[in-house]
């Protein structure tokens, strides 16, 4: 008993040790954010500033407009996590659930795509996008969130747990295929689309490439992409960068904090069933 108390214990250090080691980048930069110019870049950096300052924040919102820019993020990203739920639902509830020809080689082809990395796809889908003429618009910024490989496979894997005897006795009532999708599979399968729906929120809220490329003009610029030109613009003003770091990661950290436990629990789940 000993013994495993001492393990324990250990075990625990270790993990709070980690833990510090992990959280003490964020600490600094939150801190930073409410110093004064130039406070940040003293040797030894401080831990906390001597007189805290909201200045910062109010250089982003003020002077630098930074208001449009997180507006920008929050259409894109609500959009695309609405979106991406109910198209992916949709499609991983077909392939578990409707027999048609060729289902299991459409699902492995799809499946086999989740190796290839998605910086490949760019170019080709970049160049789909201005054939169509949607290069610079919210649009050309959603259209690879609506079909997203990984979350079909999630609910597809998540949804093979329904039971059949379930689905064909709403059918024996008389309902269509899309009642029983709607009235029946979804109110089962509602933890892994919180998870999606949490996982493409964080996905969507943070990109910085797939913006960068398909938006030009400024004014729609996500957070993330205007934040790096600030970095460009403002590469000695370090507190003011940590002010839009914080910024930045807020709203992510928040989501993940309130949708941990589902959000976990949902990948658990969906990656054992079937």
């Amino acid at each position: 008993m000993k013994r495993r108390t001492w393990q324990s214990w250990i075990l625990h250090a270790a993990l709070v040790a980690g833990s510090l080691v992990t959280l003490a980048p964020l600490f600094w930069m939150v801190a930073s954010s409410f110093m004064h110019p130039g406070e940040a870049n003293r040797m030894p950096p401080p831990l906390w500033p001597d007189q805290p300052t909201l200045e910062n924040y109010r250089q982003l919102f003020s002077r630098l407009d930074i208001w449009r820019n997180f507006i920008n993020s929050t259409v894109i990203t609500v959009s695309a996590t609405v979106l991406s739920v109910t198209v992916t639902s949709l499609a991983g509830y077909a392939l578990a659930k409707l027999p048609f020809q060729g289902r299991e080689g459409l699902f492995r082809t799809l499946a086999s795509a989740l190796v290839i990395p998605a910086q490949v796809g760019m170019l080709p889908l970049f160049l789909l996008l201005r054939a169509l003429g949607l290069v610079n618009t919210y649009a050309g910024v959603l259209i690879p969130y609506l079909a997203s490989i990984f979350g079909i496979f999630l609910i597809r894997q998540y949804t093979l747990g329904v039971s059949d005897e379930l689905l064909d006795a709403a059918r024996i009532e008389g309902a269509g295929e899309f009642a029983v999708f709607r009235l029946v599979a979804l109110p089962i399968i509602r933890p892994i689309l919180v998870t999606l729906a949490a996982f493409t929120f964080l996905s969507a809220w943070n990109d910085f490439m797939w913006p960068l490329i398909v938006l030009s003009d400024s004014s729609k610029y996500t957070l993330p992409v205007a934040l790096a030109n600030l970095v460009g613009e403002h590469v000695q003003d370090t507190e003011l960068m940590m002010a839009g770091s914080v910024l930045t990661i807020l709203p992510a950290l928040v989501m993940f904090l309130i949708f941990q436990k589902t959000y976990v629990e949902g990948i658990m789940s969906g990656g054992v069933k079937g």
